[in-house]
This record gives structure tokens, sequence and C-alpha cells, in this order.
């Protein structure tokens, strides 16, 4: 089988989800005797050796960019040119492939691939890790605008195709959008380095938040709610493991509710930390609106800590969590309901943390990435048939 993956990122050159996905996905396709082509931007410098499996020909269809504005949203411009550099590449070489699979998003890649299929003739998968809804189209680019991209979003769910979700609620989405064709719901996208062991929690109970500080994650929401829950859990800590375009703003938060010897925010941390941290937090805390997967609540679990999450109808998050079993869900965004949340879970103690990892253990296959690369490549070969 000749595959070609697509999508305008590469790990580690740019680190997200969708970067980790498909690099598993190209090198495991490899690893299994596969032709494996990745067509991206360039983010490396002109003669750097790139850093992935030899056996994975990554080409480069446009030139080294800055891909965010300075608070940490998508430019315009590379997706623009991302989408023309695969048409061309395509217009040449389409025939070389069976299979294409690329990120809905950006999404002129994906019509691009949708306008080149009737001539080279490979089967199209498009992996969704989010549908986002009208309101937060107009959020996030203006109500002209944002109109507009949810526009483009549902021509690109009119495209013919496989279809991968990561979420029932993006699936279901995906499918209001008037999908043609299946979609498929992939549980797997842990890969820890080593096997995790669950840790001790500390003496001190700390809570722990970890991601990228940016405007969707509302990190300072999470230190306001550990300053009210620290009025009732005597000791309470807090790290804060990230960094981003509201690094100041969160440390603004700290200072302003007088949290500068308790809550710490050192930004970027090694893997190493986060794992020790995850093993030491009495909890870790997702202030986040907006999710397609919520990756740090499965890999806090397997480290035996419970999750305390906020619902909302862009947070796919809530769907890992188990009430009372592997953490809680706070129904609202007021910071005292988060404050609950955290003193529910200091309330639960040792058994919450027992009960996490018991969670952990009955679904460790299901959320592994492993289990969600042997359903994809099984996929590609019946696509090829």
């Amino acid at each position: 089988m000749r595959l070609c993956v697509v999508y305008d990122c590469l790990f580690p050159y740019t680190v997200g989800g969708g970067e980790r996905w498909y690099r598993n996905v190209a090198e495991r396709t490899a690893r299994a005797g596969h032709e494996v082509t990745y067509l991206t931007l360039r983010q490396w410098d002109r003669g750097e050796r790139v850093e992935i499996d030899p056996n994975v020909r990554v080409v480069a269809v446009g030139p080294r960019m800055a891909l965010y504005t300075a608070s940490g949203r998508r430019r315009i411009l590379p997706p623009l040119v991302f989408g023309l550099g695969v048409l061309l590449h395509l217009l040449r070489h389409g025939r070389r492939y069976d299979v294409l699979d690329t990120c809905a998003f950006p999404y002129f890649s994906l019509l691009a691939a949708a306008a080149v299929r009737p001539l080279a003739r490979y089967e199209l998968v498009v992996d969704w890790f989010e549908v986002w809804s009208l309101s937060y189209w107009r959020e996030y680019l203006g109500a002209r605008a944002g109109s507009v991209g949810m526009l483009v979003q549902r021509l690109c769910a009119l495209v013919r195709q496989r279809a991968y979700c990561f979420s029932e609620l993006h699936a279901q989405r995906l499918r209001e959008e008037g999908l043609r064709g299946s979609v498929t719901v992939l549980r797997g996208l842990y890969a820890p380095a080593v096997a995790p062991v669950p840790g001790q929690a500390r003496a001190v109970p700390t809570v722990l938040v970890a991601g990228r500080l940016i405007p969707e994650k509302r990190v300072p929401l999470a230190v306001a709610a550990i300053a009210l829950a620290s009025e009732r859990i005597e000791g309470l800590r807090g790290v804060i493991l990230g960094d981003g375009p509201e690094r100041e703003a969160v440390r603004a938060a700290i200072a302003e509710h007088g949290l500068a010897e308790t809550v710490s925010a050192e930004g970027f941390a090694p893997n190493e930390t986060v794992e020790r941290e995850m093993g030491a937090a009495m909890c870790m805390l997702l202030t986040s609106r907006r999710e397609g997967y919520g990756m740090v609540v499965v890999e806090a679990a397997a480290h035996g800590s419970p999750s305390v999450v906020l619902a909302g109808e862009d947070n796919a998050a809530t769907e890992l969590i188990e009430e009372g079993v592997n953490g809680t869900v706070v129904a609202s965004q007021d910071v005292r309901a988060i404050a609950e949340g955290i003193v529910r879970v200091h309330l639960a103690g040792e058994q919450m943390r027992a009960s996490t990892r018991d969670w952990y253990a009955h679904n460790a296959e299901r959320l592994s990435l492993e289990s969600s690369l042997e359903r994809v490549l099984a996929d590609y070969a019946s696509a090829r048939a």
C-alpha cells in the first residue's frame, strides 16, 4: 500500500495532539512495510536532517511560516499556502498513492485532496479532531468571517470520505453537518514512553494544571478556583505546567489572589516533571472550554490522579470522566462551582485515587494509541480493496 499523510505540522518541530497522531500514523504504517509520504510545511532549517523514521519520505510543499498569531490563534495565510502546495503536489504525483489521510483542519488541504481525487483515484481518509459550532466560529473570527469558516467546514463534511473522530460530541456534529461517508470514533491516543506507575499523592494537597496557556484553557479561572478552594482545604497548593500567550495573565491572576507562595507557574516543563507532578497531584484541573479529546485526563488517570473537568458545549473531555470514579464534571463555569469540584475530590481522598487506578486499568487497552492505529491500518487495507 502507498499512503500519503497530509498535515501542515510535524512533531517534534511543533507539538500537539495532531502532530503526535500523524507522526505515529506515518511511522506505524511504514513499520508495517508500506510506502509512506508525509506532506507538510517546512519547519526545519534548510539542509537539516528531518527527525523521523527513515522509511517515511517527508515532502515540504510550502515554506517555513509562523502558524500562530501572538494571541495563539491560527493565521489564515499558512493554510492557504499549504492547500496550494498540496494541490500542486497531488496534481503531479497523486496517482502514486492508494490512500490519502489528511486532517480536516486546515480545510484547504482537504479540499485540494478532494479536487484531485477523481484524477488520482486514491481513497480519502479524514481525521476530525474537532467540529466547531457556529457560535464558536463567530467568537473566533467575528460574525462575518466566522460564518464563512462554518461554510467551509460544512463543504469539507460534504466531501465523500472515510472519517475519524476522537469523541462522540464531534462525531455527532459531523453527522449533523451532512457527512458523506462513515465516521468511526477512535478512543485511543495515549502512548506513554514507559509504562506509567501510579504515584503517591503528596501529604500537602496539590491541584495540577497542565497544557498550553491559551485563552481557551482559561487558566486564570483555574487560579481563582484554587484560591477559593484553599479556604476549605488547609495547605492547598497549585502547580501550573505549560507556556503560551496567556502566561502573563496567569501570573497576574496568581498575584491578584495572593497565591505567590502557594501556586507555581514556571512555564514549559520536561516530560519527567509532568509525569512526576501527575502522580503526586491530588487532582488534575481542566478548565478548558474547548477540547477535542482531553488527553490530560487519561494521562492523569494513568498516574492515579482524578480530574476535575468543566462541562461545556465544545468540551469533549467530559466523555472521559466517570462521575465519582476517576473525577468529577463541574456543570457550571462559576468559580464557586469549580472550587466545590476540587473540594469533592479532596474529600473522596484515597478512595477516588484507587477507583481512578482501577478505571485506567480497565480502559487502558481501549485508550491506547496502538488500538487506534491497528483499526486505522485495517481500514486502510479495506479502503484499498
